[in-house]
């Protein structure tokens, strides 16, 4: 079973939470805000086992009964939040699992632990309900909202709560975590570590993905032809990209290391520090052929075509914009 000591990176969340309950100042509200993936609801769940845990010290002790429950999701003094819409977590499901749940004290133990993921899904009625009970909640209840973004809180939330941000782990601890617990080799795991950017949940996804290293082998290759081609060619690099959609972050993600490798190449012959180490001749071709405002132009463009999408721009225009500046370069 995990503990405190499973949390890779997040030394100062670990000992907020590990100097709340010595301490006996554990907060009724948290906010764990962080990316998708970086390990929120796992340390929510160390932290709701530390409360619960009949040894009744600062950590859990990972043996007791209460101990096993919760990191079994099986505790009824731990509710997670859920919700049937996908997009929005609505007042009726703030009113009937929290709201009206309250005030029941806990089954086995001195708490009652409420996890909301994706709290920033919560409409505005739905956050109104909450505060009800963030403004008078029972001495027994703590709930923690994890988000990946405390800006979509309301402001009267965000008050009442701690809130807590999750960090990129360091690029050396995401390695030897790959490493040693997931049993990545060397080069994958530096691949891995390059696209995560201090996501260690990413970075795991990674290394157990197949799709990801078809994807990385489509775009080098879509790179590679994109050099030759014409204006009038473009358009089977962009239904190619059409395939890759729900993915494309992924992918723009591989075109930036791509020209970064290039970049580094250009500015220091040093290629251990290369990602794409197996395509060293070719990325020296490219490094002798690119200036450096064309390398930074190509960068520029990966970026604008990342805020394009956000904003909903039409996909296959960005992404033909994008491959005509990258085929220009």
């Amino acid at each position: 079973m995990p503990n405190f000591n499973d949390i890779i990176g997040q030394d100062l969340i670990r000992e907020h939470f590990e100097t709340a309950i010595k301490q006996n100042k554990v907060s009724h509200a948290y906010i764990l805000c962080g990316e998708k993936y970086s390990g929120k609801k796992f340390i929510s769940k160390i932290f709701a086992g530390a409360l619960l845990c009949e040894s009744e010290g600062e950590v859990p002790c990972c043996k007791c009964h209460s101990c096993s429950q919760t990191f079994s999701d099986n505790n009824p003094d731990v509710i997670f939040v859920t919700h049937e819409k996908p997009n929005i977590i609505g007042v009726d499901d703030i009113r009937t699992q929290v709201n009206g749940d309250v005030n029941i004290r806990p089954y086995g133990g001195k708490r009652k632990i409420y996890i909301i993921d994706e709290a920033e899904k919560m409409n505005q009625q739905a956050q109104n309900a909450l505060l009800k009970t963030f403004e008078e909640p029972p001495e027994y209840v703590v709930i923690i909202l994890l988000v990946t973004n405390a800006e979509e809180l309301l402001p009267t939330i965000l008050s009442r709560a701690v809130l807590l941000n999750m960090k990129p782990v360091a690029d050396d601890l995401v390695k030897r975590y790959l490493m040693e617990e997931v049993k990545v080799p060397d080069y994958r795991a530096d691949v891995c570590v390059a696209f995560s950017r201090g996501n260690i949940g990413k970075a795991r996804l990674l290394a157990d993905n197949d799709d990801f290293d078809n994807m990385r082998r489509d775009a080098l290759s879509l790179l590679k032809n994109l050099h030759g081609a014409d204006v009038a060619d473009i358009s089977p690099f962009v239904k190619k990209a059409v395939s890759i959609k729900n993915d494309v972050n992924d992918f723009l993600d591989i075109l930036t290391v791509w020209f970064r490798d290039i970049l580094l190449l250009k500015s220091a012959p040093d290629t251990d520090i290369l990602i794409f180490k197996e395509e060293i001749q070719y990325i020296k071709k490219v490094a002798e052929r690119a200036s450096y405002s064309d390398i930074t132009r190509a960068l520029e463009a990966i970026e604008v075509a990342k805020r394009r999408l956000t904003a909903n721009v039409n996909f296959e225009l960005t992404m033909e914009l994008l491959f005509l500046t990258i085929q220009e370069i």
